[in-house]
């Protein structure tokens, strides 16, 4: 069959075969498939049950101004921690030299630990500009917590290191094609980790889902600080012993995912 020639030179079977080509990529890879609904849906429950508190509770800001710029902060601490242990990962991947480190002495515990500490370091620089911010701009002082501000710290660090051990699990064994999950992950858990909204707003059957997630206490306790101001060192302990868990967890499916990338042969490839 000849080939249809537009103007100018433009093949329309060219034009076909390249989305056709775009179109297999995107039915082979499940991330990209899952990031395309998951978006417009996170947006729609996220601000609509925050709607539904504000309606329910339109006293709550004049007792508790500071609560949406904490949340914020402490939202941003949660999404750059696993951010900057991913990103770290991924340089390894654009790069192609993760094959390379995984056959040198280098142990897999030793390069999770590298990536942690690269992760704070990241964290850091993204995260003290803002707070000087909401301090100078906002006259919200996060560091004047005190021991609840550590508190809240260390257990959503933890919570962003096991999701971050996780996801790159997942990209080491799926390629690069699974790179959106990183993007994406810890923002399909931001509706029920109850950001902006106490977990009384969620429907009862979902209510438990949210505390099987360790940031849902963080927020439930800076709410009580900042409205009761009582600070809840029983959610922080619930919330350290679900985070034990599931770092050891990560762990566990993080060597499963490398050893089944070795098995598979994806290791050296890393492609899409």
């Amino acid at each position: 069959m000849s080939e249809v020639v537009l103007r100018r030179g433009l093949s329309v079977h060219r034009v076909g075969a390249m989305i056709l080509r775009y179109w297999y990529l995107l039915l082979s890879s499940w991330p990209r498939l899952l990031e395309l609904m998951y978006w417009p849906i996170l947006q729609v429950v996220t601000w609509g049950f925050l709607q539904s508190y504000i309606a329910q509770n339109a006293g709550f800001f004049a007792r508790a101004g500071g609560t949406l710029i904490g949340a914020v902060i402490l939202w941003d601490i949660l999404f750059r921690g696993q951010l900057g242990f991913s990103i770290s990962f991924l340089e390894e991947m654009w790069a192609r030299n993760l094959g390379n480190l995984m056959m040198s002495p280098l142990k897999p515990i030793e390069f999770l630990l590298a990536l942690m500490v690269m992760s704070l370091i990241r964290l850091a620089i993204g995260v003290v500009p803002m707070m000087l911010l909401a301090l100078y701009v906002f006259n919200f002082d996060f560091l004047g917590l005190g021991l609840p501000a550590v508190a809240f710290f260390c257990n959503l660090i933890f919570t962003s290191w096991a999701v971050g051990i996780f996801v790159s699990g997942l990209v080491l064994r799926n390629g690069l094609g699974a790179e959106g999950i990183v993007w994406t992950l810890m923002f399909a858990l931001m509706p029920l980790a109850c950001v902006y909204y106490p977990v009384k707003v969620l429907p009862v059957w979902l209510q438990h889902v949210s505390w099987c997630l360790p940031p849902t206490y963080v927020f439930e306790g800076l709410r009580a600080l900042l409205t009761d101001h009582v600070f809840r060192a029983d959610l922080m302990a619930a919330a350290l012993a679900i985070n034990v868990v599931l770092l050891l967890a990560s762990f566990a499916a993080f060597i499963a995912l490398l050893n089944s990338a070795r098995r598979h042969g994806s290791l050296l490839g890393g492609g899409e």
